[in-house]
């Protein structure tokens, strides 16, 4: 894999079970000169030791500010799912590591392509847009994927401000492009970079900073050490977003033949929010067809309007989505409970509360007066789980919008490791999607 791939970050997950595999992989990694490019992350600290005794400039777990190479080939995208000998074994894999936030996937690319190029997260998503294309639907697409599979590249965190250095980036994607924010991805993504040593682990509380295309995220996780096995334990992570606002109220907007009143605000990107009252439905998986159905139609329609429009950098331009909302009154423990689907992208359905999308609720809410300064809201998704979020004050102004700082809390699960190739021989190719 070393050799067949020399210009991807690569991530080693050793087992407790191999403890005599550290002192043959450094002498490969250090003969490719795949120091720079390898990561080492075990759940034992016995491994982690060895690795560091042998080879001290390996990147391991724990390791603090980690060196991304930058030397990346202008041609090697062009390997990319390259056919190849129909053997398994010589054709190009693409490692990703899994997890669920709130019901929500998340792919997590861990070797096999190469690092979005760019000097900010914000343009390696144009770069990979260009390069990866192919690649983002060979991992959605069925029948590796569906038509609601979400992702992420890891890539090097821009450049230090007065925040701080980020840990890590990610460039999202789904089944029709790439995201500008994705904050169940913000979850899965913080918790998989604590359980590989990306960000080192403190307990009881870590804090990082992740960065993602619409900015730079602080981000904090419950976090237990198991003394008898080193290994990690995530629990809740919750991420301050970027400032959020609110960019309209009251539209009117004709979609699949109605007439809807949605406000506009924005998140890390722009959803129009609807209470589903208007519909006379629920929000219940069975009512589904219809939410899809109005909810990508008021996407569209107001999709380039001036609410949509980023005061500061057009990339950031334009409806992510549509969220409809139930109220559900205060909880016995003082927090406002609601219900939410996301209906974003074309069509698809956000089995989670929605991260970004929360925010954006939170400055609508905050803006109409109904959710309190300090007060919890209790934020349910379609399939029942849930996210918490806060306004936790003002934030600064984005052109001319007054904003709110918010913070939004969720846990994720890894649900797998996979290995992706594709077979020569296979008429599919890429794959295909049926909605």
């Amino acid at each position: 894999m070393l050799r067949r791939f020399p210009n991807s970050l690569v991530t080693l997950d050793l087992k407790d079970q191999r403890p005599a595999i550290a002192k043959p992989v450094c002498e490969l990694i250090t003969r490719l000169n795949r120091v720079s490019t390898v990561y080492v992350g075990s759940d034992s600290n016995e491994q982690v030791v060895e690795f560091r005794s042998i080879c001290p400039e390996l990147r391991t777990s724990g390791t603090s500010d980690p060196s991304w190479s930058k030397n990346v080939d202008d041609g090697k995208q062009r390997g990319a799912l390259r056919k190849r000998k129909r053997n398994t074994e010589t054709m190009q894999t693409i490692e990703t590591e899994d997890f669920h936030t709130a019901g929500e996937p998340y792919r997590i690319v861990t070797s096999g392509t190469p690092v979005p190029e760019g000097t900010t997260v914000l343009d390696r998503r144009d770069w990979a847009e260009h390069h990866l294309d192919n690649v983002r639907a060979f991992l959605v697409n069925e029948p590796r994927g569906h038509g609601d599979m979400y992702g992420c590249f890891i890539t090097p965190p821009d450049a230090p401000d007065a925040l701080g250095t980020g840990a890590f980036g990610m460039v999202f994607f789904h089944k029709d492009g790439f995201s500008t924010a994705c904050g169940h991805g913000t979850i899965a993504g913080t918790t998989w970079a604590l359980n590989v040593g990306l960000i080192p682990p403190t307990v009881p509380v870590t804090r990082s900073l992740v960065d993602v295309p619409s900015g730079r995220l602080r981000v904090e996780a419950d976090v237990a050490i198991d003394e008898s096995t080193g290994s990690v334990n995530v629990g809740e992570v919750r991420f301050e977003n970027v400032p959020s606002f609110v960019s309209a109220t009251a539209l009117r907007v004709h979609a699949a033949g109605r007439d809807i009143t949605v406000d506009v605000s924005y998140g890390g990107a722009f959803y129009a929010s609807a209470d589903v009252a208007q519909l006379g439905v629920d929000i219940t998986p069975d009512n589904l067809a219809l939410l899809i159905d109005v909810g990508r139609a008021i996407k569209w329609a107001i999709n380039e309007q001036q609410a949509c429009r980023h005061p500061v950098d057009p990339r950031l331009s334009g409806c992510y989505g549509t969220i409809w909302y139930q109220a559900l009154g205060e909880r016995t423990d003082g927090s406002l409970h609601q219900r939410n689907v996301t209906i974003f992208a074309d069509g698809e359905v956000d089995r989670s509360p929605c991260g970004s999308g929360s925010s954006a609720r939170l400055a609508l809410l905050d803006h109409h007066g109904t959710l309190r300064r300090g007060q919890h809201l209790h934020h349910e998704s379609v399939i029942g789980s849930t996210f918490t979020g806060q306004v936790l004050g003002d934030g600064p102004a984005v052109g001319h919008f007054a904003t709110v700082r918010t913070v939004i809390g969720g846990r994720a699960h890894r649900t797998g490791y996979h290995r992706f190739v594709l077979d020569p021989a296979d008429a599919v190719g890429l794959g295909f999607q049926l909605r």
